[in-house]
C-alpha cells in the first residue's frame, strides 16, 4: 500500500512539475521585477523575461534593455540586499518573501520587505534592522545555498 502511495505521489510530481514549465534551479528576484527600475524610475516595474540576466544564481529581470545593460556594468549596485528576501525577516534571522510594492533606498541600496505593514514596522528602527540583517545575512546565505545544492 505504502509502495503505490508513494508511487502515485512520484507520479504527480512529476505532471506538476510538466504542467508548470518543469522544475528549475533557478530563483528570480524580486517576483521578476526590475532591480534597476526603483533606482531610475523610482517605483517598482514588472521586468520582462526577454530581458533576462543569470547572477549569483538568481535570474533578474529588467523592463528594458538599458536597465539590463546598467545591471550587467553594476550588478552590486542595483541588486537587492539579502538575496531579494525581506530585510526585517533577516534581521530577525529567517529568510522570508517580498512584495515589490514594499521597498525602499537607503544609502543607496535597496531594501525589501514581505508587505506594507512590515515595512512600516521595519522603518521604525530601520537602522538597527539593517545592522542586525547585516550580522546575520552571511550565515542565513549559507543555509540558503547549502538548501539549493540538495
Amino acid at each position: 500500500m505504502k509502495t503505490k502511495a508513494f508511487s502515485f505521489i512520484g507520479i504527480l510530481v512529476l505532471l506538476l512539475g510538466s504542467a508548470t514549465g518543469g522544475f528549475t534551479d533557478e530563483k528570480l528576484i524580486i517576483k521578476g521585477y526590475d532591480p534597476v527600475a526603483y533606482f531610475i524610475a523610482g517605483k517598482p516595474v514588472k521586468g520582462r523575461k526577454d530581458f533576462a540576466h543569470q547572477w549569483m544564481g538568481a535570474t533578474f529581470r529588467f523592463s528594458s534593455k538599458e536597465n539590463l545593460e546598467l545591471f550587467k556594468k553594476a550588478p552590486e549596485k542595483y541588486a537587492p540586499q539579502y538575496g531579494g528576501y525581506c530585510s526585517y525577516a533577516v534581521s530577525q534571522g529567517y529568510t522570508a518573501p517580498v512584495d515589490p510594492e514594499a521597498w525602499a533606498i537607503v544609502n543607496g541600496k535597496l531594501y525589501l520587505n514581505y508587505s506594507k505593514s512590515v515595512q512600516k514596522k521595519w522603518r521604525e528602527k530601520r537602522d538597527e534592522y539593517i545592522a542586525a540583517a547585516d550580522k546575520n545575512w552571511p550565515e542565513l546565505k549559507a543555509k540558503e545555498q547549502k538548501s539549493h545544492k540538495g
